[in-house]
């Protein structure tokens, strides 16, 4: 026999028997109420189909138990991999992310917070644009709801910020492809979406100075998250005209050299570490699709799960101590060469 359904909350203290007052104790904090009581709650909830709805419980606590969690593009399987690991952090702490996309627009990102605001979340997990993100809003975000910063950072917005080491990585990368052969080019985009990019490329220039070698840069026009089409598009006019002054091309994120890789085998220039090949091609990142391309891509692993893990139980610890920090602090993790065959 189908059990009979309840609507809400009140119907529910009705048929049970039990307060409604008691009822939130128990949804909030089953061990909060009289194991006796607690055992009636739990028959009742045997015999009627009802679950309370955890956002509105949770929109009647002084602190809820939601966390918002913003990324800049769940298009981008990088994202959708990183919030997924931020996502488990939360849940494994007993937190209820709320997962919500920019789509590649700050005034998208702007929204986010705008909506989270009205849900009133415990706190904020936010991967922001950088420099065209709204500082101003996201700081006066901060003052009321604390927000950790992950992937991209903004100076002295919010409580902290977790990422990669880009200057570690970056010369990581450089020193194996000085070594292994001619030193790369840098290929990235002119106008990059991503403060990260920026750092990739200071990073470079330090990187080819301390080897003793001339850095050669050079910029792909377009804009926007379409990555792959540009790196494909700008990458062959650079290789079609002979442009890049070595043949080892680092790209400043896996999707360019992906578009890059693309580009390569259309106008039949074989890529590897053979004799035999034209170029080497490596990225950062360690896209998901990157060891599916052909040839694999050389690139730098980022540990998705130590900076989602560590920018969550930084929030956490702010939640549960209920004091904001003293000095912001910032945790860079070291990136790990993986050789493929491209380079």
């Amino acid at each position: 026999m189908a059990l009979k359904q309840i609507r809400n909350m009140e119907e529910f203290a009705a048929v049970s028997g039990i307060s409604r007052p008691t009822l939130s104790k128990y949804f909030n904090d089953p061990d909060s109420v009289r194991r006796s009581t607690r055992e009636r709650i739990e028959l009742a909830l045997t015999q009627y189909d009802y679950r309370p709805n955890v956002y509105a419980v949770n929109q009647n606590r002084r602190k809820t138990r939601n966390i918002g969690v913003v990324v800049p593009n769940l298009a981008d399987p990088f994202f959708s991999e990183i919030g997924r690991e931020v996502e488990l952090a939360c849940i494994a702490a007993g937190y209820s992310p709320i997962l919500l996309s920019s789509h590649g627009n700050p005034t998208q990102e702007r929204d986010n917070l705008e909506l989270l605001r009205s849900l009133k979340p415990a706190g904020v997990l936010l991967a922001p644009f950088g420099r065209i993100s709204d500082r101003d809003d996201i700081a006066s975000f901060n003052k009321h709801i604390p927000v950790v910063l992950f992937d991209a950072n903004i100076e002295d917005a919010c409580e902290a910020f977790v990422g990669t080491n880009n200057f570690q990585s970056i010369d990581l990368m450089v020193e194996y492809l000085c070594r292994s052969g001619e030193p790369p080019c840098l290929f990235e985009m002119k106008s990059p979406t991503n403060p990260n990019a920026n750092k990739r490329r200071q990073a470079y220039l330090e990187s080819m100075q301390r080897h003793g070698f001339q850095p050669h840069i050079f910029q792909a026009e377009g804009d926007g998250w379409n990555f792959e089409e540009i790196g494909s598009a700008e990458g062959g006019r650079f290789i079609s005209q002979n442009a890049f002054a070595t043949n080892t091309v680092l790209c400043s994120n896996d999707r360019l050299a992906i578009g890059v890789l693309s580009a390569a085998y259309r106008l039949g220039k074989k890529v590897g570490r053979g004799p035999d090949c034209a170029l080497r091609i490596a990225g950062h990142d360690d896209h998901p699709f990157s060891r599916f391309t052909c040839p694999s891509l050389t690139t730098i692993a980022q540990d998705y799960s130590a900076i989602a893990n560590r920018a969550a139980s930084t929030l956490f610890r702010v939640l549960d101590t209920d004091e904001r920090p003293a000095e912001r602090a910032e945790t860079l993790f070291n990136g790990n060469l993986v050789m493929r065959d491209s380079a």
